[in-house]
């Protein structure tokens, strides 16, 4: 066998027994140590002793923590606890809440400016999910949507959003992969035309947003979300009880008596993370003579990130002294108990990068690559494309490392194919499309996802229950993909007709099959 697929079949083991342990148990932190640990004793030759060492020393401190990108994630993740410690504190939370509470008139208008405001905040997929989680959780708790439902809209929005903006954190992997794969086959094209041509054939991610504003539209739902939309209404618990919410409210962080917060409190210190995020996008990627759109793409996303939570929390807490909302002390024990609140999802996200080391260095998605590369044709190669991308990013979660190993490798199959010599061919605009969103719904689906994970974590939800109730949504808007998408792309059928078509079709779809409710819960014809 290849060396690169020197485990084979054994490298499906630790992220099947990690996603299986944690949607049957519900543990996601013992489910990924095991899946880490049996990765590790496979790679240390079976022995379980030295697996388990390496499992803490090698894969969780120095693969997983001691990386720059994901280090900055994790402190990101904790500073922006922090940050909305400080707001909370000031009353600021309490008081934007209460004004677009009022505003809010039903649950529908609530969910859709959840949905704005992430298709709004399309620059980077991590912003995206802290940002609208945090910032619409309490105005959905106050109208009794469910967590779950709030994760869902931020998850859809996130990845989906962010992977099709030609600004964003996105572009540069994007474009690297589509001009290095042309470079390799000695075609002369403009990567950013390539990248424009391939958003048509993002079915799955369109078909995601399409979706979902029609459920949030027609106030319908269905399976698992459906079940936790009407306990939300019903009974005002917008999560399950016996649920463990990622994000841990903390009563500390409740304003002291006799301070009333305003609406800014919470606006500056936000709108701070979104300017500092953005200049700070583009000040890490900026090189001499490149474009903004260049630098955005080059930028170290956790980087900027950090900066803006930091520089946000630091604005919080000079905006809360200069008013009295609080002492010194008050402040700095504020940021602290909103960073404790993240604790737990920070546990996981590193958990779950020290699973993609163990699952990297036993070469699952090569494996997965070689042994269904043989299957590939002309006219079904979307669609198994498409598929391949989503199974291998839901094994691995990974968007970024799936789209890595598959591209270099369909697209010249799609340029062999078509014939190709020196020109892009609408096959292989075709199958980029379908790489790039397959992976996205890998993610969707992938409880070991760090972008899954965020988005439980800034909503507030039980991480399983998250992964439940969107796994449904997500493979409907697969299936739409699939059968109004690629497999018409893969018999030369126009992107447009098929993206008119699929829409319809998911309005009769959800009119159909969802259930109308009320805000009391209650089913309606």
């Amino acid at each position: 066998m290849d060396a690169q697929t020197t485990y084979g079949a054994l490298a499906l083991l630790p992220p099947l027994v990690a996603i299986v342990l944690s949607i049957w148990k519900r543990q996601v932190i013992v489910a990924l140590v095991l899946g880490i640990w049996i990765g590790a004793t496979v790679i240390n030759g079976y022995n379980p002793f030295i697996g388990l060492l390496q499992t803490f020393s090698h894969y969780i401190v120095e693969s997983a923590i001691a990386d720059a990108w994901n280090a900055g994630l994790l402190v990101f993740c904790l500073a922006i606890g922090g940050m909305i410690g400080i707001m909370s504190k000031m009353g600021g939370t309490k008081a934007i809440a209460s004004s677009l509470v009022k505003k809010a008139k039903d649950s529908r208008s609530t969910q859709l400016a959840a949905a704005f405001m992430g298709i709004a905040i399309f620059f980077d997929d991590y912003a995206n999910s802290m940002v609208v989680g945090n910032t619409m959780r309490p105005i959905t708790d106050a109208q009794k949507i469910s967590r779950e439902k709030l994760s869902y809209i931020v998850d859809a929005t996130a990845a989906s959003v962010s992977s099709m903006a030609p600004v964003s954190t996105w572009i540069a992997m994007e474009l690297g992969l589509i001009a290095g794969t042309l470079g390799t086959l000695n075609i002369e094209a403009n990567a950013i035309i390539v990248f424009f041509q391939s958003l048509p054939f993002r079915f799955y991610s369109i078909f995601t947003l399409v979706l979902m504003f029609t459920l949030i539209i027609q106030k319908r739902d269905f399976g698992k979300m459906l079940d936790a939309e009407i306990r939300a209404r019903k009974t005002g618990q917008v999560y399950a009880e016996g649920s463990t919410p990622l994000f841990v409210e903390d009563k500390n962080l409740m304003p002291p008596e006799g301070v009333k917060g305003s609406v800014w409190d919470a606006a500056i210190p936000i709108i701070t993370f979104v300017i500092v995020a953005t200049v700070g996008l583009w000040y890490s990627g900026y090189e001499p003579g490149i474009s903004i759109r260049d630098a955005f793409g080059n930028a170290d996303a956790s980087v900027a990130l950090t900066w803006a939570a930091f520089l946000s929390s630091i604005v919080g807490l000079s905006m809360g002294l200069a008013k009295k909302s609080f002492t010194l002390d008050e402040g700095v024990t504020a940021w602290v108990d909103g960073l404790k609140s993240m604790v737990i999802a920070v546990i996981i996200l590193a958990l779950a990068f020290a699973l993609k080391s163990v699952i990297s260095e036993m070469q699952l998605a090569e494996w997965l690559v070689a042994v269904t590369q043989g299957v590939l044709s002309s006219s079904v190669l979307p669609t198994l494309t498409f598929i391949i991308a989503m199974f291998i990013a839901f094994a691995t979660g990974t968007s970024w490392g799936t789209n890595s190993i598959v591209i270099p490798i369909v697209v010249p199959i799609a340029a062999a194919i078509s014939g190709a010599t020196d020109v892009v061919t609408p096959l292989m605009v075709t199958t980029i499309g379908a790489v790039l969103t397959g992976a996205v719904l890998g993610d969707h689906c992938s409880p070991i996802s760090d972008t899954t994970i965020l988005s439980s974590m800034a909503s507030g939800s039980d991480h399983v229950d998250h992964v439940n109730t969107q796994l449904p949504y997500a493979v409907a808007a697969g299936a739409f993909a699939v059968i109004f998408g690629f497999i018409p792309a893969g018999l030369g059928i126009s992107p447009w007709i098929s993206l008119i078509v699929g829409s319809v079709a998911i309005v009769v779809f959800v009119k159909f099959v969802g259930k109308r409710i009320d805000d009391n819960g209650n089913i309606l014809s």
